[in-house]
């Protein structure tokens, strides 16, 4: 399997991760296929962190509303690593459980970002995608 973001869609991740931090960032990622992200569908880090994301549940609810009423399909989700590379942590690992959607992480550490994606079962890599 191989996954494609539209240009579009990751200048819209990289200037609200730029825009947010040193927090962390984070957002959907929706297509009208599982390997192809068309739009970013921006969230709230509702915990503020520079470490770590949370999702605010009143808006992972609209997230999906929204592409069940634009016929897209979540392909995953995303978030910035502000001062660390574009690799999974543990929490990330430990909070990853949808094996059907890839997860995305934006390294904002190094001089050029950095963006990947991963399919995460039961707490482990099972491959990366490496996107720029």
């Amino acid at each position: 399997m191989h996954v494609v973001i539209t240009e579009s869609t990751y200048q819209s991740i990289l200037s609200q991760a730029l825009r947010d931090a040193p927090i962390e960032s984070c957002g959907y990622l929706l297509g009208t296929d599982k390997e192809t992200a068309t739009e970013n569908y921006p969230m709230t880090n509702v915990d503020h962190s520079d470490e770590h994301f949370c999702f605010d549940p009143k808006e992972q609810f609209a997230v999906l509303k929204y592409a069940r009423q634009k016929g897209l399909k979540i392909v995953g989700n995303w978030h910035s690593h502000p001062a660390s590379p574009s690799r999974p942590s543990q929490e990330d690992l430990r909070l990853a459980f949808d094996p059907s959607i890839l997860y995305f992480i934006l390294s904002l550490a190094g001089e050029q970002p950095v963006l990947n994606a991963f399919r995460i079962e039961k707490g482990e890599v099972k491959e990366k995608f490496m996107l720029r």
